[in-house]
């Protein structure tokens, strides 16, 4: 199996289409979405109705934040991200929210567990941004099957890797694109797959990752889309220019 893993994606079509593009191109034969699918991006529509389409011919999918906040944004705005929440959930048609309201936190898949921000209170929405929080993820997943090698997760828009030594020391290590890192199963993994429609790193190119079963590898992508049409899509709406000019800075 070849798993392409793509999350946050944030309402951006352009940016989705070029990532599995690149994925097929890759030999991708499952795909998985990690949540936040919308969110931000001027084009939520299009975009769930490319992964509603993917999800009924066999794709994998988490649900994240965003899309929990386009189902129920607040009454009263504080935010410019609640802004984006009401805008979006008036965009969306009954199908979209009962596809987004259906979806699981979590998601087993023999030895490999989705979620969108961490395995250790999914609920609450943690950001795996330290060896703390990577940790806790971790063992979370450990405590509920003990046969969990794999946990890939988004919601913190950039890339990482944490594993586990023998002596069951949590190390982290910084993927470099398209460079295949070997992820033997006899220890315990955690992989941030970034942000495929909105990175936050000064990088403007969508992240996706690619895990390889068979050869027991996991690859990090970065990938070239057409950005000013994400941007354009995003002030041709109601939303805050703000949104458009991140997708320019790649903040």
């Amino acid at each position: 199996m070849k798993l392409a893993l793509f999350s946050d994606i944030h309402s951006n079509l352009q940016a989705l289409q070029a990532c599995m593009a690149h994925a097929q191109a890759q030999g991708a034969t499952q795909l998985a979405f990690l949540g936040d699918m919308v969110g931000y991006g001027g084009e939520p529509t299009a975009v769930l109705d490319t992964i509603m389409r993917a999800v009924q011919a066999g794709a994998w999918a988490v649900r994240g934040n965003h899309d929990d906040l386009a189902l129920l944004p607040p009454s009263q705005i504080q935010h410019v991200g609640e802004q984006g929440a009401l805008w979006t959930h008036a965009q969306l048609s009954p199908a979209h929210k009962d596809f987004l309201a259906q979806l699981p936190l979590l998601s087993q898949h023999e030895h490999l567990l989705l979620v969108h921000a961490s395995a250790h209170h999914p609920e609450r929405w943690p950001y795996v941004d330290s060896s703390l929080m990577a940790e806790r993820s971790m063992a979370a997943a450990s405590d509920m099957d003990i046969n969990i090698r794999y946990v890939f997760s988004g919601h913190v828009h950039q890339q990482a890797l944490y594993y586990l030594t023998p002596t069951a020391k949590l190390m982290r290590f910084v993927p470099q694109p398209g460079v295949p890192i070997p992820v033997p199963a006899h220890r315990q993994w955690l992989a941030i797959v970034g942000s495929c429609g909105q990175p936050r790193d000064g990088n403007v190119r969508a992240m996706y990752a690619m895990y390889d079963s068979q050869a027991a590898t996991l690859t990090f992508h970065r990938v070239p889309y057409d950005h000013g049409a994400a941007m354009q899509a995003i002030r041709h709406s109601e939303l805050p220019n703000a949104f458009a000019d991140r997708l320019e800075q790649g903040q």
